[in-house]
């Protein structure tokens, strides 16, 4: 759990690092320039990181399966070779995903004046520059995110179906209750993760409005990932404890 856990906490950080400078340059100096080449890399890397933390997170949610519902073969079945092969393949497949969209949106003719309203080169905002019809695209990005949010999205729903029946099955009150604590976190980061998210991209180009479509974007590139690591730390005893002796010193 906690090899997936440091993962995770430096997957968050770069993905934070993608959107955040350039949103703080904004903020101190009023405005903010950034050449096409830059714009699409910082497109590609940011949508390659959600990928890579949709994957993830999926990895989390067997990891926590076999925690649950196989607990003696668990040494067997996370051992550091599979968890080093898991982490990898989801850093691989986030990085392979997005690498055609990202091609053919770098090819699209751009005739519109090029002012992004956005405080980074999101997807949809690239889409309105352009002048051709969008309906390709869209499809491409419905397809293009379906091949790992979809699966993504399955398998993870389907190990929560079987942790949840196994927890059930717990005859004493206390072991439910840790159980459930195990992986109380995990799906309150998927959750909101997903939500986010899928409501952002998986629409219509039409039913896009920029000011709230910004503040979804801040939701999910920047309040998360910082939400994240406090999700996580106060389902750890040892914190939780270490919090009451600075408030009871207080």
């Amino acid at each position: 759990m906690y090899f997936f856990l440091c993962n995770f906490s430096f997957l968050d950080i770069f993905y934070s690092s993608v959107t955040q400078p350039l949103l703080l340059s904004l903020l101190l100096e009023g405005h903010g320039i950034i050449s096409f080449s830059e714009c699409i890399t910082q497109l590609y890397i940011f949508m390659s990181l959600a990928c890579t933390e949709f994957v993830s997170l999926t990895a989390m949610a067997y990891d926590r399966y076999v925690a649950i519902c196989k607990p003696l073969h668990y040494p067997v079945l996370m051992n550091t070779k599979i968890c080093l092969l898991l982490t990898t393949s989801c850093w691989l497949i986030g990085f392979l995903d997005p690498l055609a969209h990202t091609v053919v949106i770098s090819q699209l003719p751009f005739c519109r004046p090029r002012i992004i309203n956005h405080f980074y080169c999101d997807l949809t905002v690239l889409l309105n520059l352009s002048c051709v019809d969008k309906l390709f695209i869209e499809i491409m990005t419905y397809v293009v995110g379906s091949v790992v949010a979809l699966p993504a999205f399955m398998l993870t729903l389907s190990s929560y179906v079987f942790i949840i029946s196994t927890i059930l099955k717990i005859n004493s009150a206390s072991g439910r209750h840790k159980a459930f604590s195990t992986c109380g976190s995990h799906l309150t980061v998927v959750i909101l993760f997903y939500s986010t998210v899928l409501v952002m991209h998986m629409r219509p180009s039409s039913q896009y409005l920029l000011n709230q479509d910004k503040l979804l974007s801040i939701l999910y590139t920047a309040i998360i990932p910082m939400l994240n690591p406090l999700i996580y730390s106060l389902r750890n005893k040892d914190v939780k404890k270490s919090i009451q002796k600075i408030i009871s010193y207080k």
